[in-house]
């Protein structure tokens, strides 16, 4: 259990013994690790959020406490995972925040399981692999476990993993993942969810692909003339994917504010 957690423990879902912490008190909101992540990887983010609200922060398959099984890892999978897990914490419905692969699991969450999701939070995250530069793909192909030697992704990995060995396992699901054309735009198409899509100006994720999102949530009007929509778009000056966690300052001035407006009425 991290210094701050009130609580920790292992959910039984769908075969996994899944590792989850929840900290704060208030309304749910759930957070999604990205990639070789774990629960410390939020670092100041996780407290900022957790000062309003009840963070519940899973450790998804084969990541940090949670033990690998023999089974194919997707952001689908992940998402049924985590929809089993709010059941499992008798949540009905919770606000979700997920970066990089996260932010894939919250996206998926919403598509999936629509009835648990009051409000999502994709941070780096795409619809679409055409969505993403050519390089993300390229760049993931060429990782190597040794490529973490040093970092604390792999430091902590090695400190809390019910098997240490396991690392070079993980590496390969992710670089599977990575493999698997992404299209999940026709499935997002009439998702009343409101969302907060945000990326960085110089992230993995295209500019326009987060418009695109952005419209499909419900975005790209006048407000002035039609109202304001339910869903917001920032993409982050300066900021590229692995750095967009450190803009923490402005990502706490944004996701609270979003999360706390008042959801639209229904027709």
């Amino acid at each position: 259990m991290t210094a701050t957690a009130i609580e920790s423990g292992y959910a039984p879902v769908n075969g996994l013994e899944m590792y989850y912490e929840m900290h704060g008190t208030g309304r749910p909101l759930l957070l999604l690790h990205g990639s070789f992540m774990t629960v410390e990887s939020f670092g100041p983010l996780l407290s900022g959020l957790a000062a309003t609200r009840r963070v519940i922060v899973p450790e998804l398959q084969a990541h940090g406490r949670t033990a690998d099984i023999d089974r194919p890892m997707s952001c689908e999978q992940l998402a049924d995972d985590a929809a089993a897990l709010l059941r499992h914490l008798g949540i009905e419905q919770a606000d979700v925040a997920g970066y990089s692969l996260g932010g894939g699991v919250a996206l998926q969450l919403a598509i999936r399981h629509p009835e648990l999701v009051r409000k999502v939070v994709p941070i780096s995250a795409s619809l679409s692999s055409h969505g993403n530069y050519p390089e993300v793909a390229q760049g993931i192909a060429q990782i190597t476990p040794e490529l973490f030697d040093g970092s604390p992704w792999k430091e902590t990995y090695l400190r809390v993993a019910p098997d240490p060995n396991g690392f070079p396992k993980l590496v390969e699901r992710i670089k599977a993942m990575a493999r698997q054309p992404r299209e999940w735009v026709e499935a997002a198409r009439g998702i009343t969810t409101p969302a907060l899509i945000i990326i960085g100006d110089s992230d993995g994720t295209k500019p326009e692909h987060a418009a695109e999102m952005f419209r499909l949530f419900g975005g790209g009007v006048m407000g002035g003339f039609a109202g304001m929509p339910a869903s917001q778009l920032a993409i982050l000056p300066g900021t590229h994917h692995v750095g967009i966690l450190e803009r923490t300052s402005w990502l706490l001035d944004m996701i609270p504010a979003f999360l706390d407006a008042p959801l639209p009425e229904r027709p």
